[in-house]
């Protein structure tokens, strides 16, 4: 089949009114949840394929999250899809008015490599809820996590509800070329300014989660042997390769030399004095990704690791510390194990840095002056993030997840994720029993009027 044919018999199956029942949404959350838990250690092997994740990386960063977002929605969708009873104001007496969910019809998901099974059923979990359907395009970087997918999709649903479509560039540009209703895409930044260009053309409206250089700031007040194992698991989870992992440190200078050594220290206790080895340390996607982290090393401000194994393509936790503004390393997104190390002296200096660049995915900031904490959330602008932690703001249904600016646009996650997926209908219902002349011609300019500033007021 198709994607043209594909996408015409999910048109037709959504215009059939299916999806509509909240009853029917649910039997397919429930059905895709129990179908993730039976294949629980299938997906562990296939991320161990693409990625080289441990298991107990796999379910902490991918299934166990899925399972998660899952369970939120069967437990919430009822009454995210609810509609909601508003205040009515007294110039439309008598009336009464709602807000009314309605999902926008065929979406289209298209997820990436660095977490593959997480960042296409996470968003596809939210499509169901809101009463879509839908067509999953994975990366074909990571091609056991997609042939899963695709396995467990067709397992739980008809192709005229939710498809799997496989390939690469060719099939990612055929999809675009289609009109859909909604498109939602993870990814770099480059890729996510083309879906805009196509969605554009057809006036879709689109969610985008990007990426982007997310600072980690550290002041002088942090505990800093808790910051740098905090920092150090944050950024070499799945080798670095994630979105919202520290790109580089910003560290107040006072504090730097006493950091730099906690960091080494902390790698050395997490992953051992050969990290390479360790079994539970994965590895860079592909070749070309190997290669481009590789040429962001300088060997010279290397403190810390640098050795890379290209038979497996690993590469070293790597901390570079000196470094300015103008190397490579940081003249583009990292998406890997290494950790630059710059300093700022005030924080005026720091907000005046931070400002003159794109607007991050993520900030964290390691400090103990709560005044701080607040002044950073007001001043710096980013899609979310954590004080005195790395990670963990996007492992929860209870907030949404999403960029800024260049880091993107729209959230998901929970009531979030069903409201991206959603078009929020403001509707009024009018009686029939009476009939204020007021608002009809001629005017009476006489009492109307004043009626009409009492209501309008």
């Amino acid at each position: 089949m198709n994607i043209e044919e594909l996408l015409n018999r999910q048109r037709a199956f959504f215009r059939s009114g299916a999806t509509l029942s909240v009853d029917f949404r649910l039997e397919h959350l429930k059905k895709l949840y129990r179908a993730v838990q039976k294949y629980e250690s299938e997906i562990g092997r296939a991320l161990c394929s693409d990625l080289g994740k441990s298991d107990f990386e796999g379910f902490m960063c991918e299934t166990g999250l899925v399972l998660s977002e899952l369970h939120y929605m069967i437990r919430h969708t009822r009454s995210f899809a609810r509609e909601r009873r508003v205040h009515t104001p007294l110039a439309q007496f008598a009336s009464g008015s709602f807000r009314k969910p309605s999902p926008y019809g065929n979406t289209l998901i298209m997820s990436p490599w660095n977490y593959p099974f997480l960042l296409t059923l996470d968003p596809l979990a939210d499509a169901i809820a809101a009463g879509n359907t839908a067509i999953v395009k994975p990366s074909a970087y990571s091609p056991a996590t997609s042939a899963l997918i695709r396995k467990i999709i067709e397992e739980c649903f008809p192709p005229e509800y939710v498809a799997v479509v496989t390939g690469g560039r060719e099939e990612n540009r055929a999809l675009l070329e289609q009109k859909f209703d909604f498109v939602f895409f993870t990814g770099s930044q480059s890729v996510g300014k083309e879906v805009l260009r196509h969605t554009a053309e057809t006036l879709t409206p689109a969610v985008l989660e990007l990426g982007g250089k997310s600072p980690c700031i550290v002041d002088s007040t942090a505990k800093i042997q808790l910051a740098a194992k905090r920092i150090v698991f944050g950024k070499l989870i799945n080798c670095g390769q994630t979105c919202v992992a520290p790109d580089y440190i910003l560290c107040q200078r006072s504090v730097k030399d006493q950091l730099v050594q906690e960091l080494c220290r902390q790698i050395k206790l997490q992953y051992g004095e050969a990290p390479l080895s360790n079994p539970d340390y994965g590895r860079i996607i592909n070749e070309k990704h190997f290669d481009r982290i590789c040429g962001l090393i300088d060997r010279e401000k290397t403190v810390l690791g640098g050795k890379t194994n290209r038979e497996t393509l690993q590469i070293e936790p790597t901390v570079m510390d000196n470094v300015s503004w103008h190397d490579p390393v940081m003249q583009q997104e990292i998406f890997g194990p290494i950790l630059p190390v710059l300093t700022f002296d005030t924080f005026e200096e720091l907000y005046s840095l931070l400002t003159e660049r794109p607007k991050p995915l993520a900030l964290y900031l390691f400090s103990e002056d709560k005044r701080r904490m607040k002044e950073i959330s007001q001043r710096c602008s980013y899609g979310g993030g954590c004080m005195n932690d790395t990670l963990i703001h996007l492992a929860t249904s209870e907030m949404g997840f999403g960029g800024v600016g260049e880091s993107g646009m729209g959230a998901y996650h929970g009531r979030d994720g069903f409201n991206a997926f959603s078009h929020t209908k403001s509707i009024v219902e009018k009686k029939t029993w009476i009939d204020l002349p007021i608002r009809y011609q001629p005017y009476n300019k006489g009492v109307y009027a004043k009626l009409l500033h009492i209501f309008l007021k």
